[in-house]
C-alpha cells in the first residue's frame, strides 16, 4: 500500500466486517517526539486471546472466504519499516483496538495520504456505521463524530453527496495553515 491512510481504509473495513458499528480513529503527529499515531478502535465481534496474538501472521485470519488476511500484517511491516510498531488489543464481544506508531522524520514512513478521500468513502459506503475521528498535529485538530452528524441531519442522508462534501471541507487546511491535512494529499 503506497500510503497510511489506504492501511487505514482495509483495518476499518475489516473492523465492519467483524460487525463493528461504531469505529473510532485516532490520528496523533507530534513533531517535538517525532512520533505519528494511528489508531482504530471498534466494537466488532472482537477476537479470542490467541488469535490476537499472532494477528500480525499473514496466514492468521477470522475469514472463513479466504485464508490469508493482509490488513494488519501490512500496517504492522509499514510501522516497523518507520522505526514504530503495532499493537492490537481484542476482546471477544467487545471488539479490538489495533495502534500503529511510527517515527514521524523516518525516511522510510509512508505518507498519510488522502485523508478526506478515505473518510467520505468510508462514511458513503457504510452509512449505518458511526466514526469518530480525531486526527491532532501539534496543537491543531479536525474532529467530526457521524452520529452527532446524523443527528444535524434533520433525514437527509449522511451518504448525500452535499453532506460528504462538507466532510471532506473539514480536512482543508485553514488560512493561517502551513500544510498539514488539505483536501486531496495530506502533507507531511
Amino acid at each position: 500500500m503506497e500510503d497510511l491512510s489506504l492501511h487505514l481504509l482495509d483495518v476499518v473495513e475489516n473492523s465492519i466486517t467483524a460487525g463493528a458499528t461504531r469505529v473510532e480513529i485516532e490520528i496523533t503527529e507530534e513533531s517535538r517526539s517525532d512520533r505519528l499515531m494511528l489508531a482504530i478502535k471498534d466494537n466488532g465481534r472482537g477476537m479470542p486471546a490467541d488469535m490476537a496474538a499472532h494477528v500480525h501472521d499473514p496466514f492468521v485470519t477470522t475469514r472463513t472466504t479466504r485464508r490469508v488476511g493482509m490488513g494488519i500484517p501490512l500496517l504492522h511491516q509499514a510501522a516497523q519499516e518507520a522505526g514504530g510498531e503495532c499493537r492490537v488489543h481484542s476482546v471477544p464481544g467487545h471488539g479490538t483496538e489495533i495502534r500503529a506508531d511510527f517515527r514521524l522524520s523516518h525516511i522510510d514512513r509512508k505518507p498519510l495520504g488522502d485523508l478526506a478521500a478515505t473518510m467520505t468513502t468510508l462514511i458513503a459506503g457504510n452509512p449505518r456505521v458511526d466514526f469518530g475521528f480525531l486526527y491532532e498535529r501539534d496543537g491543531e485538530r479536525i474532529e467530526f463524530d457521524t452520529a452527532e452528524i446524523k443527528q444535524q441531519l434533520d433525514g437527509v442522508p449522511i451518504q448525500s453527496p452535499a453532506v460528504l462534501d462538507l466532510i471532506a471541507g473539514l480536512f482543508k487546511p485553514s488560512p493561517r495553515d502551513d500544510g498539514g491535512v488539505g483536501h486531496g494529499q495530506t502533507q507531511d
